[in-house]
């Protein structure tokens, strides 16, 4: 792996490790640090992100219409980026985000009796696979103390 190709702010690694967690409130909470700090191509890469946390989020917590409005916007804002876009193999994961939300999105008025299947929550990987990955909680302590 060549390292000087990619450096991954360690939030954006930071909200991963959290999201493959299920932890989708904290990886939105460290998400949208980055979000607003960020002023280039890649700011609505990290809506999408938080939109797609958040989207989960609401899905496991019952709320499917919520849940099926922030997947939309979510594939709406990450689809402008590719296949591939810092390290995120995007397409494979809208692949497992459609297989998640097959249910919720193909009925006309979805009802709380959807519920979310845990197998087909997605998770994410990045190529290349940073050389090391942060510690979230330095990340979320910082949200909490303030």
């Amino acid at each position: 792996m060549n390292t000087d190709e990619v450096q991954y702010d360690p939030r954006y690694l930071a909200g991963i490790v959290l999201f493959n967690r299920g932890d989708f409130f904290e990886a939105h909470e460290v998400w949208e640090s980055l979000w607003m700090e960020t002023f280039d191509a890649d700011k609505q890469f990290y809506q999408g992100l938080i939109q797609a946390a958040v989207g989960l989020c609401h899905f496991c917590n019952g709320n499917v219409r919520g849940a099926a409005k922030l997947y939309r916007s979510s594939y709406d804002y990450m689809k402008r980026y590719g296949d591939r876009h810092l390290g995120l193999d995007n397409a494979a994961f809208w692949s497992e985000m459609n297989a998640c939300f097959a249910e919720l999105t193909t009925t006309s008025e979805p009802t709380r009796a959807i519920i979310i299947c845990e197998e087909l929550i997605p998770t994410m990987a990045l190529d290349p696979t940073p050389e090391a990955w942060p510690d979230p909680a330095a990340f979320l302590e910082s949200e909490t103390s303030e």
